[in-house]
């Protein structure tokens, strides 16, 4: 029988969080990213209920059917590792499996790095754990000169106003992009053409991954029509500040059990930057006991690669949650 899969909201840390929740048992609760939902772990609520676990996935802060706080100062990673920290609490459990992708990554990684006594091991994917770095990223990536880096580009109403004009044109093309089946010319570029915006030149005929359907799509486009992209953007308007509120953690480490799930084809880990990220993350994450690099899998790895990603973490919450 497959599992079903329940919809609750629960008031924590001064908002309220829509969770989607399946099975009983240890507790995985799992963050998702940006432009993402609780959706985008559709196929790990049950598999890993049917595995004998509580499995949780949130709307984050600012998505879906979660609250979106009006100022964006509400949306930096002490807010957001406060979230799941609470979230952990209102469950009932005393400890739990944290798994993060894309932006829930960080989050993952850092209420690891905070709370170690109720997060015993860790799931990341896509984005490695990095080095805090010396200096502010936005004001690094200013004095190298890359004005047209999404990160500085996701600053401005533009983007916004840019995703917003079409919400489900917006998705299915970020998740095109995204995919490891999408032609290289055709993927997503860390750059900005600011005459075409984030997502490039429209595309009167966007095929979708095999992966993906028109439910699938629709689920996202409601979800942003009604909530909108502001909430999801206001966590990269807090890269500086996260920089800077987490100094206390500076050249810290996390020391819990920890793996990395990715795909190859996957630009957050593609280029110099990622590559080196990839390589140095065992200096910040000792404990590190696998790279699960997915052949020809993009950025959206547990939707693109659900057989693998399931098998992958039922395996280590079993050997480090049970």
């Amino acid at each position: 029988m497959t599992a079903e899969i329940r919809h609750r909201t629960i008031a924590l840390n001064g908002i309220d969080m829509h969770v989607a929740e399946a099975g009983n048992g240890p507790l995985v609760l799992m963050c998702h990213g940006w432009p993402e939902l609780w959706y985008s772990w559709r196929h790990q609520l049950r598999a890993l209920a049917e595995a004998g676990f509580h499995a949780v996935a949130p709307d984050m802060r600012g998505f879906g059917a979660t609250s979106a706080p009006a100022d964006v100062a509400a949306y930096t990673i002490l807010h957001n590792a406060g979230d799941v920290i609470a979230l952990t609490g209102a469950l009932g459990a005393r400890r739990a499996l944290i798994v993060g992708h894309d932006w829930g990554a960080p989050v993952a990684w850092h209420a690891a790095l905070f709370r170690p006594d109720l997060f015993p091991a860790v799931v990341c994917m896509s984005v490695p754990h990095r080095r805090r770095g010396a200096a502010p990223p936005l004001d690094v990536l200013r004095r190298a000169g890359k004005a047209d880096f999404y990160y500085l580009y996701f600053q401005e109403q533009a983007a916004e106003d840019e995703f917003a004009r079409d919400p489900r044109y917006t998705i299915a093309r970020m998740l095109y992009i995204g995919a490891g089946e999408t032609p290289r010319d055709h993927k997503m570029s860390l750059y900005v053409d600011r005459q075409k915006g984030f997502l490039g030149a429209p595309q009167a005929d966007l095929p979708l991954p095999p992966w993906l359907s028109e439910a699938d799509i629709e689920v996202f486009a409601q979800a942003y029509g009604r909530a909108g992209f502001r909430g999801g953007l206001n966590w990269y308007r807090n890269i500086d500040r996260n920089w800077a509120l987490t100094a206390p953690w500076h050249d810290a480490k996390i020391m819990q059990p920890a793996l990395f799930i990715a795909g190859t084809n996957d630009a957050v880990i593609t280029g110099s930057i990622g590559e080196r990220a990839l390589d140095e993350m065992g200096d910040v994450v000792p404990n590190l006991q696998g790279k699960l690099l997915l052949d020809g899998a993009g950025h959206w790895i547990q939707q693109e690669r659900a057989p693998q990603v399931n098998a992958a973490l039922i395996e280590f919450a079993r050997a480090h949650l049970v």
